[in-house]
């Protein structure tokens, strides 16, 4: 893990880039205390519809029209 100042961050970026590319933490510092961590970006992956099927479900009630009071609430009256 490698420390550096906001200045040397500023001026040394595509360097301190490299380094977190090969897997290296990089933390930015302002006066000598930890302000951001540089770390890398991992691939999210493909998102599968259907994944939480079975696992959630929806109450009958929520396709239900609203109270009118809470009807007013939602709209601002």
């Amino acid at each position: 893990m490698t420390t550096v100042n906001v200045r040397e961050a500023k001026t040394q970026l595509s360097r301190l880039l490299a380094q977190v590319e090969a897997g290296e933490e990089v933390i930015i510092a302002r006066n000598g205390k930890p302000v951001a961590r540089l770390v890398p970006c991992r691939p999210q992956g493909k998102r599968q519809p259907g994944t939480m099927k079975g696992l959630i479900s929806i109450d009958e009630r929520f396709f239900e029209p609203l109270p009118e009071e809470e009807l007013r609430l939602w709209e601002g009256r």
